[in-house]
């Protein structure tokens, strides 16, 4: 890859449209999820749904971190937030997510002290330039970025840093895919991969789906042609009886995935017994929290928490949308009471979130037109 134009090439991705219509079963509609949310903005920023024949559905799936995080663990988060000696950091897109008792950003508008930042090794930064306050990383995200949340821990301990902490709200990926799929209120064909996950965890650990489940699964990039080539990769599965787990990604995913990042996670993290996921309910095994060696760094043995279960807005679908179950324009509060200004749920905060990208990118007044032209 010298330059990016090479992957957003408009008469190449409309070779790959009509190659991907060829390989269509007459007759057949094809329903593949994507499960990641870099990937839902890529389709609609870029109209690569356009190229496509309407034989082929994609589907939206939980993979924003920000989105499937509960209410009760925001309310968590401001609880720390709010203790006297406490300074709360943060990823941005955290900073609006509505929690019970408000965003991180109503939080310091009361009087609490939470900060943005990039990187939970800024957060270390802050505990080294402060060391009679104690500073807490909200850490957030899939296999992608927990590894650098276990590298920062493995850092405070090598420093000896003792007033940082982590509040851990890592999720992984498979337990979420394996929810969708035990769900009985939707019907897949097959997966478009996560590529920032696959590059940490591999495309192996996928062959379960294509093996118990027999649908294809292509670990997709991030530009246009990466996807329409993704889609290509499934359909010429299906046209020839097949079922694999592929890797489209390859400049940058390896099968077996970041062996180096695998064994810090597995050093600094164990898998918790059960993790709330919002539109998902509980599901087992399927976040992380510090291991035992580490535990003198976990902000939830550090401080008391309310660990209150707190239900969405009933006006609010976002678990719906999270599952494939709903386009976020079918929401009845999506573009109107939800808007990115004033956010409901979080799928219209995240800059991954299936919401937002239909909001930013036009969708909502496609599917309205559409709509007013069926009446």
């Amino acid at each position: 890859m010298r330059f990016v134009d090479e992957f957003r090439d408009a008469a190449l991705a409309e070779v790959l449209g009509r190659e991907i219509t060829a390989l269509c079963e007459p007759g057949r509609h094809y329903k593949v999820m994507e499960v990641c949310g870099g990937h839902t903005h890529t389709i609609y920023r870029y109209g690569v749904q356009d190229h496509l024949p309407e034989a082929i559905e994609l589907v939206h799936g939980p993979g924003c971190p920000v989105c499937v995080i509960p209410m009760g663990r925001v309310d968590d988060g401001i609880a720390i937030a709010e203790r006297e000696d406490v300074v709360l950091t943060c990823f941005g897109d955290m900073m609006r997510v509505p929690g019970g008792r408000g965003s991180f950003l109503d939080a310091n508008a009361r009087g609490a002290d939470i900060r943005m930042v990039y990187s939970p090794l800024d957060a270390l930064r802050i505990a080294r330039q402060n060391p009679d306050r104690q500073i807490v990383f909200y850490a957030i995200g899939f296999e992608t970025t927990a590894p650098s949340t276990a590298l920062t821990v493995l850092r405070a301990a090598a420093e000896r840093i003792e007033n940082f902490s982590v509040f851990c709200n890592h999720v992984t990926i498979i337990p979420a895919i394996k929810a969708i799929l035990d769900s009985p209120d939707l019907r897949l064909d097959a997966f478009l991969g996560p590529g920032h996950v696959s590059t940490v965890i591999g495309c192996r650990p996928y062959e379960w789906i294509s093996r118990d489940f027999g649908m294809p699964l292509v670990c997709a990039g991030f530009e246009p042609l990466d996807l329409l080539q993704s889609v290509y990769m499934i359909m010429k599965q299906f046209a020839e009886g097949r079922a694999e787990v592929e890797n489209q990604y390859g400049r940058v995913v390896q099968y077996d995935g970041n062996p180096v990042a695998l064994k810090v996670l597995s050093d600094v993290f164990t898998l918790r017994p059960f993790f709330e996921w919002r539109g998902l309910g509980s599901i087992a095994h399927s976040a992380l929290q510090l291991s035992p060696t580490y535990a003198r760094y976990d902000a939830e043995l550090r401080y008391e928490l309310p660990g209150v279960r707190v239900a969405d807005p009933k006006a609010c679908q976002c678990g719906e949308v999270l599952k494939g179950v709903l386009k976020p324009w079918e929401c009845k509060v999506f573009g109107t009471a939800c808007t990115p200004e004033t956010p409901i749920g979080t799928c219209m905060v995240s800059s991954e979130g299936a919401c937002a990208a239909y909001y930013n990118y036009g969708q909502y007044a496609k599917q309205r037109l559409s709509l007013e032209v069926l009446q």
